[in-house]
């Protein structure tokens, strides 16, 4: 679901929710004055407040509404790992078919944070409302990553909200799974898997304690584009003492390329743990 969409929902539930505590105030001040009035003047004032009732959504209905959107929004963070943990907005102009709020937002999609500050411009006519964001300004927590940061620029420059929270699931997505990847591998091989960066870095080192010198490094990035296409991009690099690298100059030079035939093949996981194992021999 669009965050606006939800937002217009929220707003209208707000709205009704202020009209009916108004309504029910009004009722308690005729319910209390209703001894100092006459009968028919006592019927009037009945009549009038059922006039002004006409329309409105009953308690439990907005209720039940409310119910539903929270089920969209906790099948929303399911969906894609987003969840909002502020939002805050105000009215900046507000004119008969014009109405312009600053809307600041932060949250979370899977272990990545971020803010977006924007403001909404609706037009409203006799057909329809429309609204166009402007002013956006979107700060993410993702390190000196140089893809995100063209991505994010770009994404700012249109004003592309949708845009930029499906590719923000996909790329927060991809990279929860790197490092639980990570921490996986580590807990499993103490002892040959080292993260020099953590398990939010893009790489990992393998090494046999038994065999000195000798290293593989797995680098993993996540690769988006300025339209918010995500991809996955590992490769291999190694460090091998002279003397082995004499012997198995051929072996050794051909070792990223077999590591992305088994990419192919078998998949991340799979390819990662053979790798793993084939370090750790004994020989």
């Amino acid at each position: 679901m669009d965050n606006s969409i939800c937002q217009v929902y929220e707003d209208e539930i707000q709205s009704l929710e202020e009209e009916i505590k108004l309504l029910a105030e009004k009722y308690e001040d005729s319910q209390q004055e209703s001894t100092f009035f006459s009968d028919e003047e006592i019927l009037m004032s009945i009549k009038s407040f059922q006039r002004e009732s006409e329309g409105h959504e009953s308690l439990s209905d907005l209720i039940t509404q409310l119910e539903s959107l929270e089920t969209d929004l906790s099948f929303l963070k399911k969906f894609t790992g987003i969840q909002f943990t502020s939002h805050f907005k105000e009215i900046v102009e507000k004119t008969t078919n014009r109405t312009v709020r600053k809307h600041r937002l932060s949250g979370n999609c899977y272990s990545l944070s971020f803010q977006l500050e924007f403001q909404l411009l609706e037009m409203q006519n006799k057909e329809n409302v429309s609204a166009v964001v402007t002013d956006l300004g979107i700060i993410m927590e993702s390190g000196e990553d140089s893809d995100m940061s063209k991505f994010v620029s770009s994404t700012e420059e249109h004003g592309n909200l949708l845009r930029f929270f499906r590719s923000l699931s996909s790329y927060a997505e991809w990279y929860e799974h790197r490092r639980c990847t990570f921490l996986h591998f580590k807990g499993k091989y103490p002892d040959i898997v080292t993260l020099p960066e953590g398990l939010l870095g893009d790489y990992i080192v393998l090494r046999n304690p038994k065999h000195s010198g000798f290293e593989l490094m797995i680098v993993w990035k996540i690769h988006i584009d300025e339209e918010g296409r995500t991809t996955p991009v590992l490769d291999l690099l190694t460090k091998v003492p002279e003397q082995v690298l004499e012997q198995k100059m051929a072996t050794i030079e051909n070792a990223p390329t077999c590591f992305r035939s088994m990419l192919l093949l078998f998949g991340i996981e799979t390819a990662l743990e053979n790798l793993i194992k084939v370090v750790g021999l004994e020989k």
